[in-house]
C-alpha cells in the first residue's frame, strides 16, 4: 500500500470546490489508481476528519496545440470527500472560505 502522502496529490482550488466547503465537500486530485477506501483512510489520517463519502471522476485531458503541433494534457483523478456533520472542517480550507 502506498503512503498516504502520495495517494493526496493537491486540493483542487476553483469556484466550484469553494462553493462546497461551507457544506464540508472538499476536492482532491488523487493517484489514478486510488480507490475511494484508500482515498478515505489518507483525508482521515492526514487531515484528523471523519469522512462521511467520498466520490471519484476521471478527467480526461484537454487537448491543446502550439503552432502545428497538438498534445494533450495529462489525465487526472478527482475525489469528492464530504465529510460528517458533527467532523471538524479542515483547517487548510478554512481561511477560503
Amino acid at each position: 500500500m502506498n503512503n498516504f502522502y502520495d495517494i493526496i496529490i493537491k486540493p483542487v482550488l476553483s469556484e466550484k470546490s469553494y462553493d462546497g466547503i461551507p457544506n464540508k465537500r472538499y476536492v482532491f486530485n488523487v493517484q489514478k489508481t486510488a480507490t475511494k477506501p484508500q482515498i478515505k483512510m489518507a483525508i482521515e489520517s492526514i487531515f484528523g476528519v471523519k469522512v462521511d463519502k467520498v466520490n471519484t471522476v476521471r478527467v480526461q485531458g484537454k487537448i491543446k496545440r502550439m503552432g502545428k503541433t497538438e498534445g494533450r494534457r495529462p489525465d487526472v483523478k478527482k475525489a469528492y470527500v464530504t465529510l460528517t456533520k458533527d467532523s471538524k472542517a479542515i483547517e487548510f480550507f478554512e481561511s477560503l472560505s
